[in-house]
């Protein structure tokens, strides 16, 4: 009887010693607000918005905000509004700075592709993928997210390296939501109007909804553009859909007057690809948020 105590007793020791440390959970940020957040020892920062109704001791699911080539993650969670949605639907955002400075903002390092500037990432450069990784280690080990339930978008640059990052890190993501800059792989040398297929070889299946404009003249739907980037929207939803290894579609529907869905489905891990096109929308922030989160809620990783 008394060795049941004692045992008793240590066992009721070790709880009153774990409790405060499973008690804390996430303890960056204020639910509601924007704040800015040095990742880790990185050196570098980004805008993280918990929402209003987060729960420190629950860890919630992520999205990573990818903005534009010039951009920055502050300008780029003010214009797309994804903070209202995090709010409504208890999502976290974090809004990161691109690894290579131009003028006044930040441009996104895709190996093996020339930013805006014309110039091509070199091993000076910062590995962006590498950082996005790192950021999301450094959330999961201040308990603030779910690691399956991690997610990125982004708008034009940052949709390319969303799309980079589906390629290339699909064990961290369980879906991705390019906007107005879907890619599929970087284009091949030979011919820049299709994608290489050696560029983007996921190591599962990649949910993606990916949102644009049909009078984009800067990523136009029906390729052209930048000179390092010819393949159409079409092309790369066509690509995901193989990745995926899906067994119908494009099937194309109007979801309204002004708008109209390109889906592909039966994919490999209930995986699906979809596109949709905002009817005279130009190169702009033209995603539903919350279709977006309805489309991200769906999947995690497995």
């Amino acid at each position: 009887m008394r060795r049941q105590s004692l045992g008793l007793m240590a066992g009721l020791i070790a709880a009153l010693w774990a409790a405060p440390a499973a008690a804390a959970g996430c303890t960056l940020g204020t639910p509601g607000a924007t704040v800015r957040v040095a990742i880790g020892d990185t050196g570098r920062s980004a805008m993280l918005h918990l929402p209003s109704g987060f729960s420190r001791a629950r860890p919630a699911p992520l999205v990573m905000l990818l903005h534009g080539s010039g951009g920055t993650g502050k300008a780029m969670l003010e214009s797309s509004k994804l903070a209202t949605a995090a709010d409504a639907h208890g999502f976290i955002v974090l809004a990161p700075n691109a690894g290579i400075p131009v003028e006044k903002g930040f441009v996104w390092n895709i190996p093996g592709v020339p930013s805006v500037t014309g110039k091509m990432p070199g091993a000076e450069d910062a590995d962006d993928v590498t950082f996005l990784k790192g950021a999301i280690d450094w959330l999961a080990a201040n308990r603030c997210i779910d690691r399956t339930r991690v997610y990125a978008t982004g708008l034009s640059g940052g949709g390319r390296m969303s799309s980079w990052l589906g390629c290339v890190a699909a064990d961290r993501f369980a879906a991705i939501a390019p906007v107005v800059g879907l890619r599929a792989g970087n284009p091949l040398a030979t011919d820049r109007r299709v994608p290489d297929p050696a560029t983007c070889q996921p190591s599962k299946p990649m949910p993606v909804i990916a949102f644009a404009g049909d009078a984009d003249k800067t990523n136009p739907i029906q390729g052209g553009g930048a000179g390092y980037w010819q393949y159409t929207m079409a092309t790369a939803l066509g690509r995901w859909s193989d990745l995926d290894a899906c067994r119908t579609g494009p099937a194309q529907r109007d979801i309204d007057e002004k708008r109209y869905e390109v889906r592909y489905a039966a994919c490999r891990e209930e995986a699906e690809v979809i596109g949709r096109i905002t009817r005279g929308a130009g190169h702009v922030w033209v995603a539903d948020n919350d279709a977006m989160w309805a489309f991200f809620a769906k999947y995690r990783r497995r």
